[in-house]
């Protein structure tokens, strides 16, 4: 498993795009996703670094392993 640390918001969104996740607004800081045939919304904050625990929940709710979002990277 890859290692998660130093990854801003605005990467996280471009790594999820490539995984087909699109994106539906804004709130306050934070980007809605949305994704064809899933119910989850990501709720991805725009920060210069996400912690770890957000950013392997984001992950986790998007069906990805850590592995396949690291080589989305």
């Amino acid at each position: 498993m890859g290692r998660l640390g130093n990854i801003s918001g605005k990467d996280a969104v471009k790594a999820f795009q490539k995984a087909g996740w699109e994106s539906m607004g804004q709130v306050g800081s934070h980007l809605v996703m949305v994704k064809q045939g899933i119910r989850v919304n990501l709720s991805i904050p725009q920060h210069k670094e996400l912690s770890v625990g957000t950013l392997r929940a984001l992950i986790r709710s998007s069906g990805l392993t850590v592995d396949e979002f690291l080589k989305l990277l």
